[in-house]
């Protein structure tokens, strides 16, 4: 797939890659995926942290078909962790849905949660707990100091790739060898 032409500078369905030396362990080998990315910040979510909870489990807790479902649940960022997010392929319409490209969607509504749990959802999915986000010009900022290592993201890594093989998968989408990163990337 190809990322969306976007004129503005956004960062928009890209995905961020912690650089091997940035200094918030909560991120240290994190990928993340932007859902927007505008002059009034970003949000996005980690992909490949998976928590020690999965699907099944929170739908049971809400009272909800799927109980036997065992698919990891992604921590998606330090804000707000008790919210849900789902990242998915296009399907049917659910309450709370945003389009961040003509194969990605956004929805933050519990009625995707019920198609889920009664195997009517999306083709692909992928649940987290809490975002990852940017104030005015903040990630402008780390962008700067490399914090982050960026580039277009990938449906195939975000929905098909094991959550353990996204670090090294999205370094190959970027053409990078750890081995051969300066140690001076992430100093701020």
């Amino acid at each position: 797939m190809t990322a969306e032409h976007d004129t503005t500078g956004s960062l928009r369905h890209h995905f961020l890659e912690a650089s091997p030396w940035l200094a918030d362990p909560r991120f240290h080998g994190g990928v993340i995926y932007l859902c927007e990315h505008s002059e009034e910040g970003a949000l996005g979510l980690m992909i490949n942290q998976p928590l020690d909870i999965h699907l099944g489990e929170i739908l049971e807790q809400l009272d909800m078909h799927g109980g036997e479902l065992d698919l990891p649940v992604y921590t998606g960022g330090p804000v707000q962790p008790e919210r849900g997010f789902v990242l998915h392929s296009p399907g049917r319409q659910w309450q709370n849905t945003a389009r961040v490209t003509d194969e990605v969607l956004l929805t933050t509504s519990r009625d995707i949660l019920e198609s889920i749990g009664r195997d009517e959802g999306p083709e692909s999915f992928l649940v987290a707990l809490g975002y990852s986000g940017w104030g005015e010009g903040q990630l402008e900022e780390e962008l700067g100091s490399n914090a982050w290592l960026t580039c277009p993201a990938s449906t195939d890594i975000l929905f098909r790739t094991p959550a353990d093989q996204r670090y090294q998968a999205v370094l190959r989408l970027m053409g990078i060898d750890l081995n051969q990163l300066s140690d001076s990337v992430g100093h701020a």
